[in-house]
């Protein structure tokens, strides 16, 4: 094997002309802004704001603002990048397509393993999240699901065997045996990854459709959450502003993250969109804009009606108006939580067939993986598949793992997207026109500003060491001892700090664009706050993918035709 082979390249034009020929008559493109837009509002807003939201608030207290804050620089440069890739390279496949054009064969495929672990993983988090607050909906409507139809297997075993969570141990207690295993499932979150499943098999212009009704329910109610919420806040509730400090705000990372990985699936509907050199990065920033707003306003509510100490649950909107005693409430955010999971399952489940539709085309996945189906033109097969990987786990992993394990994973192909930007040419467009001339312009098209970071990073980065060595000497030393018994932990920050030297020194030398630089830099920060058992399952999941490229995919690859 020649060690060149594993770095081949797509050229950008190829792409486009593939998908061109693969589009006369083939997926519908029916999306506008607005769709897209609502798109990604629709995977934004759910778990995150629902669910996860409350640990970063317990966490980080009402300083999870700066969390929020964080996270959306970092997803907004990730997001003006992914913007530059979707005008220059429309096509299905988001980031596993951008990294083929940019870094290569090998760096695609990691890329296209990691994403499977956002969409179809994430997924499963999602699904219990939405079946915890759908097992409240209908119980306040008197109708109530036995207890070991309402929890994972993991979970219940977990709690009888630590003698923790009531209803969890009923569960382990109750449930009927079948050989002597017992019989515990979610059965309201196998249904509805069902029920999605189904409808994304169907076609873009129904998901669409159901997408953008839901976003308009969520966001109504979440403005009355606010609305509401606002004349129950107590400012003494924000002292300390950070309780645990900027270790404890860097604690939810994760969860925090979780909540804005969404905005990459709108890439994923690129051959689609009736115009997506022009819409696609509409549609990600204006989602991302608006999300972010919703996130901060949203937070700093909820550690306003009640102490931070008290939101390290899963439903962190009811608990706030149980407390409150705002019983009307929590009928109505139940609703809210239920409508805007069902968008975010639904935009996730759209996504994760695309891209293995576009590794099938080049050959690095079974044919059948590309297969269109006759009527409702979706990838009939890739979706199918989906729904069984995001189904299956329901029945024995439980959601905490899930969580950590989805944001190491999209975070590392953040990492590589805002790479990939530096690997492009700065001028001229990789696209052609429908004559099949190289075409300099596009009506509409989006063009990531090149603004010279030669000695804009450099600086940054030497006068930011210089105030930790100055106005925070502990946090260096800290990080840089690695006799003590953390020191497994800090391997993560340095690292972060060599990948700061390093691209202070490419960038001054290359004269490298500003905006992906901080995007790489601000995405290599966010990982730093991941656990080192994350690291561990992260590793180990490369390395099955790994296995299987070598194995089948590299030989398989149009690239060794």
């Amino acid at each position: 094997m020649n060690v060149r082979q594993l770095f081949r390249k797509k050229p950008a034009d190829h792409v486009l002309s593939a998908t061109e020929v693969l589009q006369q008559g083939s997926m519908h493109r029916v999306l506008k802004v607005r769709d897209l837009t609502f798109f990604g509002i629709a995977a934004i807003i759910g778990a995150g704001s629902f669910s996860s939201m409350g640990q970063a608030c317990f966490s980080g207290g009402p300083g999870v603002i700066f969390l929020f804050i964080i996270c959306a620089v970092a997803c907004g440069f990730t997001a003006l990048c992914y913007a530059e890739f979707a005008s220059r390279v429309p096509a299905s496949g988001s980031a596993y397509t951008y990294a083929y054009v940019s870094f290569g064969e090998l760096f695609a495929w990691i890329i296209g393993w990691a994403l499977l672990m956002e969409y179809s993983i994430g997924n499963i988090y999602v699904a219990f999240s939405w079946s915890g607050y759908f097992t409240n909906l209908i119980g306040a409507l008197g109708i109530h699901l036995p207890d070991w139809l309402c929890c994972n297997y993991k979970s219940a075993h977990l709690a009888w065997f630590d003698h923790t969570g009531t209803n969890r141990m009923t569960a382990w207690e109750t449930a009927p045996q079948l050989g002597g295993l017992r019989i515990i499932f979610d059965l309201p979150a196998v249904l509805i990854n069902a029920f999605i499943t189904g409808l994304v098999y169907i076609g873009v212009k129904e998901s669409r459709n159901l997408s953008n009704a839901m976003v308009l329910i969520k966001l109504a109610i979440i403005l009355l959450v606010i609305i509401v919420g606002f004349f129950y806040v107590d400012i003494d509730n924000w002292t300390p502003f950070t309780p645990n400090g900027f270790a404890g705000i860097m604690r939810g990372a994760s969860a925090v993250f979780f909540a804005f990985i969404g905005f990459d699936a709108v890439s994923t509907l690129a051959e689609e969109c009736e115009n997506p050199q022009r819409d696609l990065p509409r549609g990600m920033i204006n989602s991302l804009i608006i999300c972010t707003l919703i996130y901060i306003v949203l937070s700093l509510v909820l550690t306003g009606m009640v102490s931070y100490s008290k939101l390290g649950v899963d439903d962190p909107l009811a608990e706030v108006f149980k407390l409150k005693g705002v019983k009307w409430m929590l009928f109505t955010v139940s609703i809210a939580a239920v409508v805007a999971m069902t968008s975010v399952l639904l935009v996730f489940q759209m996504g994760q067939p695309r891209i293995w539709m576009s590794m099938s085309r080049d050959g690095l996945l079974p044919k059948r993986f590309s297969k269109l189906h006759p009527k409702y033109k979706t990838p009939g097969f890739s979706t199918i598949v989906t729904g069984l990987v995001v189904g299956v786990p329901i029945f024995f992993t439980d959601e905490s793992f899930v969580l950590d394990f989805t944001s190491i994973g999209t975070l590392f192909a953040f990492v590589l997207v805002c790479g990939g930007v530096l690997m492009l040419p700065e001028k001229g467009e990789v696209s052609k026109n429908k004559e099949g001339d190289s075409q300099t312009s596009g009506k509409g098209r989006y063009r990531l500003p090149h603004i010279s970071g030669k000695w804009i990073v450099p600086v940054a980065v030497l006068v930011s060491f210089l105030l930790l060595f100055f106005f925070v000497p502990d946090y260096l030393q800290n990080a840089f001892d690695v006799r003590s018994d953390t020191a497994a932990k800090k391997i993560p920050l340095l690292i972060f700090f060599t990948i700061c030297i390093l691209m202070a020194v490419f960038t001054f030398l290359k004269n490298f664009s500003l905006i992906p630089v901080l995007g790489l830099i601000s995405c290599c920060y966010l990982l730093t706050g991941m656990e080192a058992s994350n690291w561990r399952w992260f590793f180990t999941w490369l390395g099955i993918g790994l296995l299987i490229y070598f194995f089948y995919s590299f030989k398989k690859s149009k690239l060794s035709i």
